[in-house]
């Protein structure tokens, strides 16, 4: 039968958290968009007056489409080109989702999204519905076919692979500011000592640029090592310009919550760094610059206001 217009009612008050609870889970808007497209597609062809509770039904759908979607990631991943990272998400896209408790803002972060690739697609899909969400284990249950005890079973195995050594900094918008601030200045210095003093001891570097965009095949590790590597990054040099088309502004940002470089270059972003701040230092620099992973960061940027930059690179 015809789907009604209160069907795609009830199917668009739905979809901003469907959205986000995909993007959690694939940590891919694109195709959190083409999942949440395809779990309209079987709202339309259901009989809707059989479905008791809409919410219950479209999340079940949902989730599962993405769970299959993450099985076949996982062969996709394996024959990408370097490092793989998630899709950074600016502030005030309406796909980050819930971030009021410190627990959702945690399985938001960018460091997290990274971490989650660790979880089996069942681990990933428990975790998000119960950490990110607050779904009783019973509908997660529901949701995936599981019983009750499994699901609480399969929750504190995820958190427990997910768990970082060192405790993720809670820092506000004038915080974030701030330490990308010093750390800019830092890397602008032309010195390695000033950025080592920023950095955990075991800090990481990681680039993901798809085999579009050049980014090493391996993450640089250490203080020194992620230190020289940084330095070397925001020296001058026209081989620079020459690859990216010209000299980017970077302006300071938060994405997924976290403190965050954009560099845009004639209204497109084409590159976001997230930093992963921990009470130690910074512990991680994940830089994203493949250009299929920044569309969305560039209909962010260009439908938000922001400040001047603080710098214009290379």
């Amino acid at each position: 039968m015809p789907i009604t217009v209160g069907d795609v009612e009830r199917f668009e008050a739905s979809r901003g958290r469907l959205e986000a609870i995909a993007y959690r889970l694939l940590g891919s808007a694109s195709e959190a968009e083409d999942v949440v497209q395809e779990t309209f597609l079987h709202w339309q062809a259901a009989d809707s007056k059989h479905i008791e509770v809409p919410e219950a039904w479209l999340t079940k759908v949902l989730t599962n489409l993405c769970l299959n979607q993450l099985a076949s990631a996982r062969a996709r991943r394996e024959t990408y080109v370097g490092e793989w990272l998630p899709e950074p998400l600016l502030a005030g896209d309406p796909m980050l989702g819930p971030a009021d408790t410190a627990e959702q803002r945690e399985s938001l972060s960018y460091a997290v999204l990274a971490l989650m690739e660790r979880l089996s697609p069942n681990e990933r899909a428990v975790y998000v519905l119960r950490e990110a969400f607050e779904y009783p284990h019973r509908e997660i249950a529901e949701i995936l076919d599981l019983t009750e005890a499994a699901s609480q079973q399969i929750f504190h195995r995820a958190k427990k692979h997910v768990a970082r050594g060192k405790a993720r900094a809670e820092i506000d918008e004038a915080a974030a500011r701030a330490i990308v601030e010093e750390f800019l200045a830092a890397a602008t210095s032309g010195r390695t000592e000033p950025l080592v003093k920023l950095l955990t001891q075991d800090a990481v570097a990681i680039g993901d640029g798809g085999g579009k965009i050049p980014a090493r095949a391996k993450g640089f590790q250490g203080a020194l090592a992620v230190a020289t590597f940084l330095r070397g990054l925001f020296k001058p040099g026209k081989a620079k310009r020459a690859l990216v088309g010209g000299s980017p502004d970077v302006y300071t940002a938060t994405a997924n919550g976290d403190p965050a470089l954009v560099a845009v270059l004639d209204g497109r972003v084409i590159g976001v760094m997230c930093l992963e701040v921990t009470p130690q230092g910074i512990a991680a620099f994940r830089n994203q610059v493949n250009p299929d992973k920044l569309q969305r960061a560039t209909r962010t940027w260009t439908a938000g206001g922001h400040g001047e930059p603080l710098l214009t690179a290379f």
